[in-house]
């Protein structure tokens, strides 16, 4: 988890602890959606290890959370009423790589 709240702040350039706790649950929101969308066993993530395509998707949704707490369409992009839907399709693209494609 450390690992990943890095990764995120990096991602939002953001140097200060203070929104840790806050970033974090938007972590665990990130790879519980990352887990049910590739149909894979809750905790898969934080017991093992996570493909690269799939930690961007969680650094990117875990930022677009961060950046939408207020309720606006897309965050730093929020002229842009599009932005919020680009970010899902993204996410869900990456995810789509490392789904578990079953019946």
């Amino acid at each position: 988890m450390e690992e990943l709240l890095q990764k995120v702040k990096n991602n939002l350039i953001l140097s200060h602890d203070e929104d840790d706790g806050l970033l974090r649950g938007y972590i665990a929101a990130a790879l519980s959606y990352a887990e049910s969308y590739q149909h894979i066993p809750v905790g898969s993530y934080t017991q093992g290890s996570m493909p690269s395509t799939t930690e961007q998707a969680v650094v990117m949704l875990a930022s677009h959370f961060y950046e939408s707490r207020d309720g606006s369409t897309g965050g730093f992009f929020s002229d842009n009423v599009q932005a919020s839907g680009q970010v899902w399709d993204t996410v869900n693209l990456l995810l789509r790589l490392d789904r578990e494609w079953r019946v």
